[in-house]
């Protein structure tokens, strides 16, 4: 065959796409030889040809795009899309959709992949134009079918999905099951099994901040120890999306240092040929109880809930014996509606009215070491009575400018009325039991009227726009706070007749605190970010389909967020930026970087500062205090791969946190108290690791594993961070009976370095001693009593769960706080605050 027969018959190195139509290649074959005999005339003919192939080849491109989606027809995000012949590859957006400019031939191969689901390929005869495809994905076989596979989906962000199903499993102890999934990932530590707070990566309980549907939610300010703490604000039932991040996260979450919770409330539909739907769970335990009915048309979705908690079980097995009387009750509701096309409207309400109420009467606590133990004693007289009210409700009005383009105007409150008030006189004794020495005898008043209403009221704009490689996002923010404040407290001790602090002149008190405050500011907020995917290198349309190879993948996020705040006049500007890599010389690896410059702009607890009068402190808020800052380095990658044909995830990340300006504070209980200035600097890092997967088939686990080194310099002294965590091990672990689904078993594991602590007033000062460490498991077994093996077409019974929970298994006496007693020739000894021991809690859960 000569040059212009094996050119237009697509041999050989050159290859021109439109001569691969059989009909155009034998026309041209079989006619324009005849009518061109000379040579010249050919390579003519072979020049004409050529250039107008080109122009054609070029206008024959097609633009396919699609949706790609489970056999729930909920959408896929991050499934890839590709087309190897022609080196072609791009991935699913968080709705599952997909576009990408293609080469027309006579057959286009198009493979849609995902971890955890069955490949599948399309066939496109022809393609022309704009092609739009639906595509269905199907779990793969290998996986039993009740596995979801989201976890395992490849992480290219610094923000983490966690699974709102293992909720439903974790033996809990405070009610709130989305903190308490939390405490257990890595680099979160906490230090008591009464409260749903939380640290992360050496920040205190005050630089997390939480989201729901967009919308920036507030814990009460006054309470001081896990006793207190009520529901949290998240519903369980309620909740569809679980996104957390502990650091290097993205402009649109606020000016928070730490980490960011994202929480998205489900939306009911119905299922297919049906008007309606509705939904409902029932559960009730030793520890509280709740219900939840959920509701939906093709316009409507209605959620309501229930939940009622008393911990006075819980609280009976510490060592300060007395009537506890504990009462949290929540009710919340999402509406969402549809009136017309494009249009939503969303309304979030919920009411918390929370009851402590405390009177104790005696206590012993035995502490030392085996040679040397001390006990102490006390008889209690009076009461506490606190009360923790808030109100919380979001209406967001949102419209659909094009199919790729969504505006929403955002207005919320917060409102909480909150009031402790206790006196409270204990006569204590101090004894070495070794030799029967009474080390101190005294006695001791405390006396408490603090009183706080804070009202927060938000106005937010945000647009948000979708191309084929953009994912955009601004939004606007206006808030006004309002704060006000009386508080009022003091403590007496008398040692052996003496007054603590013994002067031999005056009567003073060990700790005298007055202030009355009020703050009334406006808050400004402004992020623009954007997300960009794309891809390099790749294997180019000639390869064969042997030695073809994929693209690497890239995921850059970056954006800037300013804020403003009238009341210490402060603006501030923090732009950030991260990058996920998904290689392509292996594709179940991801690479991720991040930096970025991280404000904790202060609120009403940063601002107090103290002054001390004739012996009584003053509380006056300073509006000279600025934002503390934190610059995240963050370096991680995680490796999916499967392990005896189950879905495993191995997680790696290391980080370095340069802190500035820190306002130094104390951690008591859960009451985190500041300095009111900013004269620290610091840092932090660490490396945290998890493995994530199926231990045993079917059902999820992980195991995670975390070291961290924190340092503060203040006055001139380098001391840690008050929740320097050295080390922690978590364990999460699902398993059920031999032979039988009905039996679970769920087991938590937490062992944890205990954090520094120094006596009362002397914080800044290098920290004497550790608390020991904090080692805890919760075993829970739940049995499958009933299940309806009717299809889900109507309202009727589904399931009925019952359980029981061993909580502390191993009956450890924790530590997460110490009790100071001062004898006359003032020295000091650390009486350690226990927490609960071993209980077991049933619980009976009803699903319809």
């Amino acid at each position: 065959m000569n040059r212009f027969n094996r050119i237009i018959a697509g041999k050989g190195r050159t290859t021109i796409p439109f001569f691969q139509n059989k009909s155009v290649k034998k026309t041209i074959i079989g006619q324009f030889p005849r009518l061109f005999h000379s040579m010249k005339q050919k390579y003519i003919l072979i020049s004409i040809l050529t250039f107008v192939c080109l122009l054609q080849t070029k206008a024959q491109t097609f633009t396919l795009q699609g949706r790609v989606t489970d056999e729930q027809m909920n959408p896929v995000e991050l499934a890839t899309v590709s087309v190897l012949k022609q080196g072609k590859v791009t991935i699913t957006s968080m709705k599952g959709e997909f576009s990408m400019q293609l080469q027309s031939a006579d057959s286009v191969i198009v493979s849609f992949s995902m971890v955890g689901y069955k490949t599948k390929t399309r066939l496109l005869r022809n393609p022309r134009g704009k092609q739009t495809l639906q595509v269905i994905l199907f779990e793969d076989e290998n996986l039993l079918s009740e596995v979801d596979v989201s976890e395992m989906r490849r992480q290219t962000s610094q923000s983490q999905e966690l699974k709102p199903e293992d909720l439903k499993r974790l033996p809990s102890t405070t009610g709130n099951a989305v903190e308490e999934m939390l405490q257990l990932q890595a680099g979160v530590s906490t230090h008591s099994e009464l409260s749903s707070q939380y640290n992360v990566r050496g920040g205190a309980f005050d630089e997390n901040s939480v989201y729901i549907n967009d919308v920036e939610v507030f814990r009460p300010f006054l309470v001081r120890n896990g006793q207190q703490e009520g529901l949290s604000v998240i519903n369980p039932d309620m909740v569809e999306r679980v996104t957390f991040s502990t650091g290097g996260f993205e402009t649109k979450y606020g000016d928070k240092m730490s980490s960011t919770l994202d929480i998205k409330y489900k939306r009911l539909t119905p299922q297919a040929g049906k008007k309606t739907y509705w939904e409902a769970t029932a559960n009730a335990s030793l520890l509280g109880a709740g219900a939840y009915v959920g509701f939906a048309n093709r316009k409507l979705s209605w959620l309501n809930s229930v939940r009622y908690k008393t911990n006075q079980y819980m609280l009976g097995s510490m060592e300060t014996t007395g009537e506890y009387r504990p009462r949290f009750l929540d009710f919340q509701t999402y509406l969402s509606y549809e009136p017309i096309k494009r249009w939503r409207i969303d309304i979030i309400g919920n009411v918390s009215d929370n009851h402590y109420d405390f009177t104790p009467q005696d206590r012993e606590t035995k502490f030392g070491t085996m040679e040397n133990v001390k006990s102490f004693r006390v008889y209690f007289d009076g009461k506490e009575k606190d009360l923790f009210r808030t109100y919380f409700g979001n209406i967001s009005i949102s419209h659909e400018l094009t199919k790729n383009t969504r505006i929403a105007l955002l207005a919320s409150a917060f409102y909480t009325q909150e009031r402790e008030a206790y006196d409270i006189q204990g006569q204590y004794w101090l004894d070495d039991t070794e030799s029967a020495e009474n080390l101190g005898v005294g006695t001791y008043f405390e006396h408490t009227r603090n009183f706080l209403k804070a009202n927060v009221k938000s106005l937010k704009l945000m647009m948000q726009n979708k191309t084929r490689k953009h994912q955009s996002e601004i939004g606007l923010t206006i808030k006004r706070e309002r704060i006000r404040e009386n508080s009022v407290e003091y403590e007496m001790r008398d040692s052996a007749g003496y007054s603590i602090p013994h002067t031999g002149y005056d009567l003073n008190m060990i700790y005298s605190l007055r202030a009355r405050n009020e703050l009334a500011a406006n808050r400004s907020e402004f992020y623009a970010q954007d997300t960009y995917r794309f891809t390099l290198g790749g294997s180019d349309a000639d390869t064969p389909d042997s030695l073809a190879w994929e693209p690497t993948l890239f995921t850059l996020n970056y954006g800037v967020r300013m804020s403003h705040w009238n009341f210490n006049r402060e603006t501030i500007l923090s732009p950030r930026v991260s990058l996920g890599i998904i290689p392509s010389f292996n594709q179940h690896l991801t690479f991720r970087l991040a930096t970025g410059l991280y404000y904790q702009a202060p609120f009403f607890k940063e601002l107090r500062d103290t002054a001390s009068v004739n012996g009584v402190t003053y509380a006056t808020l300073n509006r000279k205090v600025k934002s503390q800052r934190s610059i995240h380095f963050i370096a991680g990658m995680d490796y999916q791969f499967k392990s005896l044909g189950r879905p495993f995830r191995f997680t790696a990340e290391a980080y370095y946190k340069l802190l500035s300006r820190l306002t130094p504070y104390t951690v008591s209980n859960v009451k985190v108290t500041y300095y009111g200035d900013n004269e620290a600097s610091g840092h932090a890092l660490g490396l945290d690791l998890k493995l994530y997967g199926e231990f045993v088939p079917g059902y999820d686990s992980w195991i995670t594993f975390s070291l961290m080194n924190t340092r503060m310099k203040v006055n001139g002294q380098s001391m840690p961070l008050p929740t320097d965590q050295r080390y922690a091990v978590n364990l999460f672990f699902t398993d059920y009976f031999p032979g039988t689904t009905r039996w679970r078993m769920s087991l938590k594991l937490a062992y944890a370095d205990g954090l520094p602590f120094s006596a009362p007033h002397k914080e800044l000062n290098r920290q004497p001693f550790r608390a020991p460490a904090y080692k805890r498991a919760d075993i829970g077994m739940s049995y499958l009593a009933y299940r309806s093996k009717a299809p889900r077409t109507s309202f009727k019974l589904r399931e009925v769960w019952v359980g029981a929970d061993c909580l502390n298994l191993f009956d450890i006496s924790n530590v997460n706080s110490y009790y100071w007693v001062t004898d006359v020739t003032n020295q000091q000894y650390a009486v350690p605050n226990y927490l609960t021991r071993r209980l077991v809690n049933f619980r009976v859960q009803v699903s319809f």
